[in-house]
Order: C-alpha cells, then sequence, then structure tokens
C-alpha cells in the first residue's frame, strides 16, 4: 500500500523534471540562434570594414613603410605627407570641383525632369505610354560602354567634348530613366482625389504638380539624387573617353592617373580613394532612411 502512494509522487517529480528540460531547451535554442546570427553579423563586419581599415593604414604611412614585407597593419610614424601631397601636388581640389558640379547638375536635372515625366506617366493616358515605359526600362539594360563611342562622336560634332556639360548630358540619359520610374512608382501612391481638389480650386496642371505632388516625393527624390549624384561621382569610364584636358579631371580620373607606369605612390593612391569615397559614404550614412523609402516607393500596392 505504501509503494502504490510513491508512485504518482515520482511521476510528478519525473513530470516536473521533464518540463523544466523541455524549458531549457526552449530558451537554449533562441539564444544559440542570437549568437549564430550576431557570429555571421560581425564576420561580414570585418570583410567590408576592413579594405577600409587597410586604406586608412596605408595612407598615414610611408612609401618605404607601405612596400614592406612583412606588412605592418599598424603605421610606425603615422604622416599626413600622402594626403597633403594629392591634394597639392595632384591639384586634387579641382578634381573635387569638377566632379562635385557635374554629379551636382546630373542629380538636379535628373530628379527634375524625371519628376515631370513621372507625373505625366502617372496621371495621364496617351498612345505609346506602355512602350516608353518599357523602353525607359530598357535603355537601363544597356552597358555603358557600348554608348561611349556614339556619344564621343555626338559630343565632338556639337562641340561639347571635353566640357561638364557634355558630362552632364551623357550622364543623364542613364539617370533620367531611373529618376522616371522612381517617381511614377511614387506618384501612383499618392490618391487622384488630391489633384481633383486642386484642379477645382483653380489650379493647372503645373500648379497640382509644384504644390501638390511635388511637396510629399521627398523620399523618391532624395533616391533618384542619391543614385544621379553617386553614378556621376564615382564614373570613370566616360569621363575618362569624354574629357581629355586637366581642367575637366574628376575625382575617379585623378586617382587612376597617379598610377604610374613603372611606379604606384600607395600611400597617396589609398588617401585618394578614401578622399574620393568620403562624400558617398556620408551621404548614405545621412540619407540611407530615405533612400529605403524612396526606393520601395510603389513596391506595395493597395
Amino acid at each position: 500500500m505504501p509503494a502504490s502512494d510513491d508512485r504518482p509522487e515520482r511521476a510528478g517529480v519525473r513530470g516536473g523534471e521533464g518540463q523544466r528540460a523541455r524549458a531549457k531547451e526552449r530558451r537554449v535554442g533562441p539564444w544559440l540562434f542570437r549568437a549564430l546570427v550576431y557570429g555571421f553579423l560581425l564576420v561580414m563586419a570585418i570583410y567590408v570594414l576592413f579594405p577600409f581599415a587597410w586604406m586608412l593604414s596605408t595612407a598615414l604611412k610611408t612609401e618605404s613603410e607601405a612596400l614592406a614585407i612583412p606588412p605592418t597593419w599598424i603605421p610606425r610614424t603615422p604622416t599626413l605627407d600622402s594626403v597633403i601631397g594629392i591634394w597639392v601636388r595632384k591639384n586634387f581640389a579641382l578634381y573635387f570641383f569638377n566632379s562635385t558640379v557635374v554629379s551636382l547638375a546630373t542629380a538636379l536635372l535628373s530628379v527634375f525632369f524625371g519628376s515631370l515625366a513621372g507625373y505625366g506617366f502617372s496621371r495621364f493616358r496617351f498612345p505609346g505610354r506602355q512602350f516608353l515605359m518599357g523602353f525607359f526600362l530598357a535603355t537601363q539594360m544597356l552597358p555603358g560602354v557600348l554608348l561611349v563611342g556614339p556619344y564621343f562622336k555626338m559630343l565632338n560634332a556639337v562641340g561639347l567634348y571635353d566640357t561638364r556639360t557634355g558630362l552632364v548630358i551623357a550622364f543623364l540619359t542613364i539617370c533620367l530613366p531611373f529618376a522616371t520610374w522612381t517617381m511614377k512608382g511614387f506618384i501612383d501612391g499618392v490618391p487622384v482625389e488630391m489633384d481633383e481638389a486642386a484642379l477645382v480650386d483653380g489650379c493647372n496642371r503645373l500648379s497640382v504638380f509644384f504644390r501638390v505632388i511635388l511637396p510629399v516625393l521627398g523620399p523618391a527624390m532624395v533616391a533618384s539624387i542619391l543614385f544621379a549624384f553617386l553614378l556621376a561621382w564615382g564614373d570613370l569610364l566616360w569621363a575618362l573617353c569624354l574629357t581629355t584636358s586637366e581642367g575637366m579631371i574628376t575625382v575617379t580620373l585623378g586617382i587612376a592617373r597617379t598610377v604610374g607606369e613603372f611606379r604606384i605612390i600607395w600611400p597617396m593612391l589609398m588617401a585618394g580613394s578614401l578622399l574620393g569615397g568620403l562624400p558617398a559614404i556620408l551621404l548614405y550614412l545621412f540619407l540611407q532612411r530615405f533612400l529605403v523609402a524612396g526606393l520601395t516607393a510603389g513596391a506595395l500596392k493597395d
């Protein structure tokens, strides 16, 4: 009789232990998963940031230390000679000015005309509308190297070869279709009733665009501006083929010309690369929220 009374008690003890074990497994599972995720993210962060760290380290070295074997991870005697040298001896200030003018003009013009085109494609129905939208998309699939030759001949024929204006026109042909698609997708999400209300109040179509539509296009405009600015800023092929004089050299072309036929000054090359990439890094850091919102505009429909 006592033995039979102990069985339920032992069963209850075993059941409690089983519940605690299962609860422990449930706690260990999410913890292990989080540890694996954070470990993977740490490895990827090191993989992405290591080139920038190595560029910074090399830019602060002397030329002899940069060529030393085995390499040094931290400069023995840090110096800013390479940074100062590429800014002064290579006329980097002029290169920055050229890249800034071309990139800003490309970004602003592509967003302005892309907004107007996107509004027209979104709000009006006209013959050839679908064909034109498909054509704009198809232009993005053409490699830029195929267009350099025709652009060289056309710009040379109209006297715009080796000018900032010629570079802006060339970059616009790449950035404008992207800006048009981005703006159209965002404007599609703006209720047509807003246009109709403004028209009833006496606005014409241009007034509706500038007073009603344009103020709500912030994220899409930022995405288009960033795309156009960074494309023009980081381009090398078109700047190399469509310019020839020292006064028209851009940042990327100036960096490429630091590589000589028989000698490469690695600290100066790394310093120029860091300075050239700084605007893009800062733009992404401060405007990434608007960039994501603009690129996803029109992706989800009700």
